[in-house]
């Protein structure tokens, strides 16, 4: 792929997150074209360079939210190291920052001290719950953001548990990605530059509309029930376990599919014609009994492959559920290209995620590797005006 044609071809970004939400979101901006400057802590870098699992010197969770990225270290509580962060703001399209309200404004780097800078720049700060509000102050865990969303009070026992995604982090990264680019597209009209206050609880929050929706029709007067149900209350939407003690996903909801499904397992009299549209996310009342443990009932006399095999010939949406090495082997991962494979300079052949916009010849297809710390230094010190023995100076961070 010519990377010139790229959407995001020409545009520079200096990134000052760490982590999770700034990084993905970056890296996703790499893919899509643009050029990103990634500064690091000096010595230790990126706190997540040091997580697990790792390869050979950085972890896996680095590698993966870094990839195709140029490093530079700055002591930003050092003078020296702030005056190049200026220089280079003033070089930038767009400022990706994830620090807690208030400490780029202490650096003297936050947008007030950018925009004079760089009139054009966008200036996108990502925190756990934004600039202002009562919650400001919070740091931004996943874990809380997601607890305070109503996202883990939807249990059919009203127990929560730890989920398996970082939901709030994800959806912090995607929010940052659309609005940098529709800053960027804004700015084409107005030659302005834009100031991004982005939330990840509000980002989160955002995309909550079916853990939200009964509250919103009680807010407006009306009852709330039955709520929309997508959270193991409703019999058809549900888990249960295969004949070797594994999870077997089911989402047998359209009337149509159900009465498919029960026909093939002779079992049409779980077929209630006085079903309505709206009852296909419901609980199902006391037929919900007696959908569920038909259900399991069927599900004991097959094995997870066995089932798998099922639905690959019959497209019915009744799966195993995959462990991380298991969805890692699917065959539909390998013919949908989901992984490509790179060379590192130090941790050897290792896997990396591809963009799904790249089949679309949006994104590219192949990483560069992620940066060793601060391997991009001198050549970015040279390219903002400083001279060799300033470099030699600036890199021993003295």
């Amino acid at each position: 792929m010519n990377t010139q044609t790229l959407p995001l071809s020409g545009i520079k970004i200096l990134d000052f997150s760490r982590l999770l939400p700034g990084p993905w979101a970056t890296q996703m901006l790499a893919e899509l074209g643009a050029e990103v400057i990634k500064v690091e802590e000096p010595i230790t870098g990126d706190p997540s360079r040091h997580s697990y699992p790792r390869y050979k010197q950085n972890s896996v969770y680095f590698h993966a939210t870094n990839g195709s990225k140029k490093s530079i270290t700055l002591d930003l509580r050092k003078q020296n190291g702030q005056e190049v962060a200026r220089r280079l703001i003033e070089t930038c399209d767009v400022v990706v920052e994830s620090f807690r309200p208030g400490l780029m404004s202490k650096l003297g780097l936050d947008y007030e001290v950018a925009s004079k800078l760089n009139p054009k720049v966008i200036y996108c700060s990502i925190s756990g719950f934004g600039k202002t509000g009562s919650l400001s102050h919070v740091a931004g865990h996943d874990l809380v953001i997601q607890s305070m969303t109503g996202l883990m009070g939807c249990s059919p026992d009203g127990k929560a548990t730890v989920p398996g995604m970082q939901s709030a982090d994800f959806a912090g990264s995607l929010y940052c990605v659309i609005a940098i680019q529709a800053a960027l597209a804004q700015r084409s009209k107005t030659g302005v530059g834009c100031d991004i206050d982005l939330s990840m609880y509000d980002s989160l929050f955002n995309m909550c509309l079916i853990p939200l929706s009964s509250t919103f029709a009680k807010s407006a007067g009306y009852s709330g029930e039955p709520r929309m149900e997508s959270f193991g209350g409703n019999p058809r939407y549900s888990i249960y376990q295969s004949k070797d003690g594994k999870s077997i996903a089911i989402t047998l909801l359209e009337f149509k599919i159900w009465k498919e499904f029960c026909t093939k397992i002779n079992r049409l009299d779980l077929v209630f014609q006085d079903e309505s549209p709206a009852d296909r996310l419901s609980t199902h009342g006391e037929k919900g009994i007696i959908y569920r443990k038909a259900l399991q009932e069927y599900f004991s006399q097959y094995t997870w492959k066995e089932i798998m095999d099922h639905m690959v010939l019959t497209g019915i949406a009744i799966a195993p559920v995959c462990s991380p090495q298991d969805a890692f082997e699917l065959d539909h991962v390998k013919e949908r290209g989901g992984i490509n494979w790179i060379n590192h300079p130090d941790e050897g052949r290792i896997p990396h995620l591809v963009n799904p916009l790249a089949r679309a010849g949006l994104a590219i297809q192949n990483h560069e590797p992620a940066p060793l710390l601060g391997q991009d230094s001198e050549e970015i010190l040279k390219s903002i005006g400083y001279s060799e023995k300033e470099i030699q100076r600036l890199t021993n961070h003295e």
